[in-house]
């Protein structure tokens, strides 16, 4: 049996590796770097000032960054990122972390793993961490890798700059919740930034909702920053706050050398030559008016400020929707958020996280159509009777009946299970039925389908002796070939070990 097993096992693994190649062969040409800026000068000038205590890069490993983009893999592309930004960074006193999702080794079920940090940052360091990531493996959990870059964070003090370098492509709406629920946790204390590998449009959209989950960092495509220049210019703005140098007397931002109005009273907003001005032509002076951008036209109060009726946040003359009931959150447009797209606004949502994939009623929760506490979406036996026992996939399952090791004889301890069965039977008398047998995956395939439909057949047996009509019944056998739940740990081997009922009518 075990040589059987690991036989077993070395199949798998060369199946494994068979489609973890396939999505590896992408013709590249000879690996590209970027030529890092020195920004060590500038930093030590105090013309760059550090604005964070700490930076944790969630780097996306997973299958899709194996495809080719602009002549080479994402996954290299990203990589290129990723040490552009690490040479680029001057190494100040920075707590630093890398994370990756996606699957890190050929044979490995984890999903998200910390591979540098949190740590005092190194260039070094994060470079060895880099260099473990060589493959795009695995789907694409960029939700768990959030979720755990909050336990990353939370011993961290100080201010924090989250990248995330990404395609971005089928992750559905995940991702921007856990984002959502990082910056909730964390407050003023971080700002997300993303960068996109590639050009996927939903990917796109994603990652944009994902950098202004914190209300402050950016979100771009990598090409934008794939330039010693480029990248210096993110560095700087993600990392750094720039402080002038040159003299400004009245401190107006204008410099002195430029200023034809050197002696403006300090506050007062002011023109490219120094001198106070209304620029929007509201009729309030800037140094007065609290939104000097006002567009033209638009009618303004005492303060210079639109008009925001509803008091949503957003000025009528931008709001779509007007009317918005007090305390709901909006979006840009002024209309209230519907974060998981079902059609009900968040402030009515009362299942405020449904699939995108599920019908919801008018309070945003799904269906569950047979009532058995399995929503439709995920329900795969969408016509259980009422008072029957289910699973998780929302199957009629005959809870808590066993059998001996290699046996299929019905204990009478397991009678009541069975009794029940025939019950419902009993309430339903024009439901026909299959009497399915499953096992889990230890022994071999034919053992266990002979097995399962020993099991199965003694089961049936049961309730043709309780009075179920036989034409009612049919019995199968499955062996270890439609698993309920996973075969590597005893509680998913024991939900495997089943008998199903499945209603035909």
């Amino acid at each position: 049996m075990k040589k059987y097993v690991s036989m077993v096992f070395f199949v798998m693994a060369a199946l494994a590796l068979v489609a973890g190649c396939a999505v590896q062969q992408v013709p590249v040409g000879p690996p590209k770097t970027i030529t890092p800026v020195d920004l060590s000068a500038r930093v030590q000038a105090g013309q760059l000032v550090k604005k964070v205590d700490n930076f944790l890069v969630i780097f996306d490993a997973s299958s899709s960054m194996g495809e080719a983009y602009k002549g080479e893999r994402k996954l290299d592309r990203a990589l290129r990122i990723a040490r552009g930004l690490n040479q680029t960074l001057p190494e100040v006193s920075l707590m630093g972390g890398l994370r990756m999702f996606g699957r890190r080794a050929l044979l490995s079920f984890e999903s998200t793993a910390l591979l540098y940090g949190m740590t005092s940052y190194e260039t070094a360091g994060f470079e060895k961490g880099l260099q473990s990531i060589q493959f795009g493996r695995g789907y694409s959990p960029m939700e768990l890798a959030i979720d755990a870059a909050a336990l990353d964070l939370a011993p961290t003090r100080g201010k924090i700059a989250l990248i995330i370098i990404s395609d971005g492509k089928d992750m559905g709406n995940g991702p921007y919740i856990a984002a959502k629920h990082l910056a909730a946790g964390l407050g003023n204390r971080i700002c997300i930034y993303t960068i996109q590998v590639g050009d996927d449009q939903g990917g796109k959209g994603l990652l944009e909702r994902i950098a202004k989950a914190s209300g402050c960092g950016s979100s771009m495509n990598g090409d934008q920053i794939l330039s010693s220049e480029g990248m210096a210019g993110f560095v700087e703005s993600a990392f750094f706050e720039k402080r002038a140098v040159r003299m400004d007397r009245d401190g107006d931002g204008v410099y002195d050398d430029m200023d034809q109005c050197p002696n403006t009273p300090k506050g007062v907003a002011v023109d490219g030559r120094g001198c106070p001005f209304d620029s929007d032509g509201d009729g309030i002076y800037d140094y007065l008016d609290k939104c000097p951008d006002t567009p033209k036209g638009v009618a303004v109060n005492n303060l210079g400020c639109p008009f925001d009726t509803d008091s949503d946040g957003v000025q009528d003359y931008m709001d779509h929707c007007p009317d918005t009931p007090a305390g709901a959150q909006v979006d840009e447009n002024g209309c209230p958020f519907d974060s998981d797209g079902d059609g009900v606004y968040d402030y009515m949502d009362k299942c405020p996280n449904t699939s995108r994939v599920a019908q919801v009623d008018e309070n945003g929760c799904p269906f569950d159509t047979d009532g058995d506490g399995v929503y439709n979406y995920l329900d795969q036996c969408p016509r259980t009777p009422k008072g029957a026992t289910v699973n998780e996939r929302g199957c009629w399952v005959l809870k808590g009946l066993t059998f001996d090791t290699a046996k299929w004889d019905i204990k009478p301890h397991d009678y009541p299970i069975l009794d029940d069965a025939v019950r419902i039977l009993g309430h339903n008398p024009s439901m026909k039925l299959e009497v399915g047998g499953h096992t889990d995956n230890r022994g071999a395939a034919g053992y266990n389908l002979e097995l399962s439909r020993k099991r199965a057949a003694a089961v049936m047996e049961y309730l043709l002796k309780k009075g179920i009509s036989k034409d009612r019944l049919t019995s199968n056998g499955y062996g270890f070939s439609r698993p309920a739940a996973t075969n590597d740990t005893p509680v998913g081997r024991a939900k495997n070990r089943r008998v199903e009922l499945r209603p035909l009518f």
